[in-house]
């Protein structure tokens, strides 16, 4: 799934309110694939340089996770 979301967003240049929110609540379960993480690395650091637009207006940004499990 986060992968999925990652991959809309670089499609798009935006990352949704809606994707946002779902990888808050992956993240937050701490249940993903250590696959994912590269994913979210370069998201969260393509967010930061200004090349995908966030539709939150909240300053908070992904929280990069430091350990994972998978469900």
């Amino acid at each position: 799934m986060i992968r999925t979301l990652v991959e809309s967003a670089f499609q798009t240049g935006y990352l949704s309110v809606e994707s946002e929110g779902l990888l808050h609540q992956v993240l937050a379960t701490k249940c993903y694939q250590s696959e994912d993480l590269p994913a979210i690395a370069s998201l969260y650091d393509a967010v930061r340089a200004g090349q995908i637009k966030r539709e939150a207006s909240s300053n908070l940004l992904i929280e990069f996770p430091i350990t994972h499990k998978s469900c």
